[in-house]
């Protein structure tokens, strides 16, 4: 997409800071107003939407793009809602290996780090599992996370959403929201078993392979983001 505005600000409104391009408030894909919900947010996409050239790349402006999502996509929020649920069944950090015994290793010296907090957060503990056979965890368990996941607001809804969908854990997904799991920690935590391999392959030496060093860029480029967003939210 072409350039075609000459300034980007925003102006505040009872709806939020509405972000505007020549005066004119930018839309979400949807069609809603794209309004930040407060102005750190709203001048971080406006300096997004300034640095662009002649061409907007989409890619150079996460933090407009997360805001799109929140907008436009919580309109499915209960819908969201239970697809995050299943993820308590599903957690990457519940699905154990006992060989290789190295693997196994590093998955519970990295991954129980996080149960622990889970069950400390939350006072609900989550099975762990070696075989294939998909977990069903407490249903108390799934009722409390419902509630969290019932008052959060759109904006912080929409982190934990994408953190998890990331992640392949939801466990990983709500420590990131409560400031306990950096960036880096979920990514370490998500890829351990390809950092594991990658290291076993000697990818130090002979390279990584290409389309996994790509989804990894994309991933550790996404976590920023999402921290980025969610440091917006609590300025």
């Amino acid at each position: 997409m072409k350039r075609v505005y000459k300034l980007a600000s925003f102006n505040k409104t009872e709806d939020g800071f509405m972000i505007q391009l020549d005066g004119k408030t930018v839309k979400t894909p949807s069609g809603q107003p794209l309004a930040a919900p407060n102005k750190q947010m709203a001048e971080t996409i406006v300096s997004e939407w300034g640095a662009q050239g002649d061409e907007i790349i989409a890619d150079s402006m996460p933090i407009t793009m997360m805001l799109n999502t929140a907008i436009d996509r919580m309109r499915e929020r209960e819908m969201i809602t239970k697809n995050l649920l299943k993820y308590l069944d599903t957690d990457l950090l519940c699905y154990r290996v006992k060989e290789p015994i190295d693997l196994a290793k590093r998955q519970k010296e990295v991954w129980d780090r996080w149960l622990t907090w889970f069950d400390e957060q939350f006072e609900s503990p989550l099975e762990v599992t070696f075989k294939l056979d998909a977990l069903t965890q407490d249903p108390d368990t799934h009722k409390q996370i419902w509630n969290y996941l019932e008052s959060l607001d759109d904006y912080y809804f929409t982190v934990l959403q994408i953190i998890t969908s990331l992640s392949g854990s939801i466990v990983l997904g709500l420590a990131f929201l409560e400031h306990e799991a950096s960036s880096e920690d979920v990514y370490n935590a998500a890829e351990l078993e390809e950092i594991y391999h990658a290291q076993i392959a000697g990818e130090d030496e002979h390279g990584a392979d290409p389309v996994q060093e790509r989804r990894q860029k994309a991933m550790k480029r996404d976590l920023a983001a999402s921290k980025k967003f969610l440091d917006l939210l609590n300025d």
